[in-house]
C-alpha cells in the first residue's frame, strides 16, 4: 500500500511512500527531451518535455512509480486493487496502456488542467508491458502547484476527480475516500474544549488531545484521514530544506514498519523508500527503509536534451554519523 502528498511551501513538493513487500530495484530516473517513446496503440513521440522520478528501468523502458515534469507537473500511481478497471483498444481515442501513462501525460503536459483536457481523450487499455509481467490495478494523483486530481477508471468509466486535499492512498475509490472525512471534522491541532457537558469538570490533561480520534491504524483509508490532516495542518517553511524536512515528516505518519503488517507469505510490508519531489526545481530526495538518510538528484545537472535515460540506484545501508 502507499500514499501520496502534494505539500506547498515556497516551494511546490510532491511525493509518496510505497509500501511493499518486497523491491523491485528501485532507483532515480531522468527522462531528457528527446528520449524515444513508442506506445503500443498511440504512435511513436520523439520530443517531449523532461521529466524525473523513482521507478525501475525493463528493456530500456522507464516504469515510473511517480516524477515530476521540467514544467512542474507530478503525478504518482498507487495500487488499486478491485477497483481498477481497464479496456481493450477503442476507436476514437488516445489508448494508452497503464504503465505508458505518466511519461504520456508528462512528457506532453504542462499543467493540471493540460493533463484533464488530455485524459478526456483517453482510453486506459490493458495491455501488459509484458506477458510474463501482469498488469497492475492503480489510480493515480497528479498535481501542480495549484490545483490536484485524482484518477480512476473503474467498472463505470474513467473518472477524473478534482482532489482538494492533494493526497491519495489505496481504496476505497477516492469520492468514499473523501467523503469519510466527514467523520473526523472535530479534529483540530489546537487544545479541546469542553464539549461534553458543563456538569462536568473535564480538563485537559495531556497536549495535542485536540486530534483525539484521528485513526491509527496502517489501513488506507486510515493512512488518507491522518496524511491529509496532518498535511493540511503543517505549517509552511520558509527555505527549501527545511520544506524537504517537513515534507519527509508529514510522510512519517504513515510510513509501515517491519513485523506490523503481515502479509499472505508470510512476508512484512514495510516502506520500500520516501519520495520527495521539489517541482519547481526539478529535485528528488529519497530515504529507503534502510537508509533514512536523505538522498538528492537534480535533473538540471544532467544533460535533458539527450536521448539516453540516465539512472542513480538507490544508495542502501544506514549511514549513522558518531558525534563523539
Amino acid at each position: 500500500m502507499c500514499t501520496a502528498i502534494k505539500f506547498v511551501s515556497e516551494d511546490f513538493f510532491f511525493g509518496r511512500t510505497l509500501d511493499n513487500d518486497c523491491s523491485y530495484g528501485e532507483e532515480v530516473i531522468i527522462t531528457p527531451r528527446r528520449k524515444r517513446f513508442s506506445y503500443r496503440d498511440a504512435g511513436t513521440v520523439q520530443a517531449h518535455y523532461a521529466f524525473i522520478g523513482v521507478g525501475c528501468v525493463i528493456d530500456d523502458y522507464p516504469m515510473y512509480y511517480d516524477a515530476v515534469n521540467e514544467k512542474g507537473l507530478a503525478m504518482a500511481g498507487l495500487r488499486f486493487a478491485g477497483n481498477a478497471v481497464y479496456n481493450k483498444v477503442q476507436s476514437g481515442k488516445d489508448n494508452i496502456a497503464q504503465f505508458e501513462l505518466i511519461p504520456w501525460l508528462l512528457g506532453g503536459c504542462a499543467t493540471v488542467p493540460e493533463a484533464k483536457r488530455a485524459l478526456s481523450r483517453m482510453n486506459f487499455t490493458d495491455t501488459p508491458f509484458k506477458p510474463e509481467l501482469p498488469v497492475s490495478p492503480l489510480h493515480w494523483i497528479i498535481a501542480d502547484k495549484h490545483a490536484a486530481i485524482t484518477v480512476e477508471s473503474t467498472a463505470t468509466g474513467l473518472h477524473v476527480y478534482d482532489n482538494p486535499v492533494g493526497v491519495l492512498t489505496n481504496n476505497p475509490p477516492f469520492p468514499e475516500q473523501l467523503f469519510n472525512l466527514n467523520n473526523y471534522m472535530s479534529l483540530s491541532p489546537r487544545p479541546p474544549k469542553n464539549e461534553f457537558s458543563k456538569k462536568l469538570n473535564l480538563t485537559e490533561y495531556s497536549r495535542g488531545m485536540g486530534a483525539l480520534g484521528l485513526p491509527g491504524d496502517l489501513s488506507s483509508q486510515s493512512r488518507f484521514v491522518r496524511a491529509a490532516f496532518t498535511a493540511l495542518n503543517s505549517t509552511c517553511c520558509k527555505t527549501c530544506d527545511e520544506s524537504v524536512n517537513q515534507f519527509f515528516h508529514i510522510l512519517g505518519t504513515v510510513e509501515q514498519t517491519r513485523g506490523c503488517c503481515v502479509m499472505e507469505n508470510g512476508e512484512y510490508e514495510v516502506t520500500i523508500y520516501t519520495s520527495c519531489m521539489d517541482a519547481d526545481k526539478g529535485i528528488v530526495y529519497y530515504t529507503s527503509y534502510d537508509n533514512s538518510r536523505i538522498t538528492a538528484v537534480d535533473m538540471h545537472k544532467e544533460n535533458i536534451d539527450g536521448t539516453a535515460i540516465i539512472r542513480y540506484p538507490f544508495l542502501h545501508g544506514e549511514t549513522i554519523f558518531m558525534q563523539n
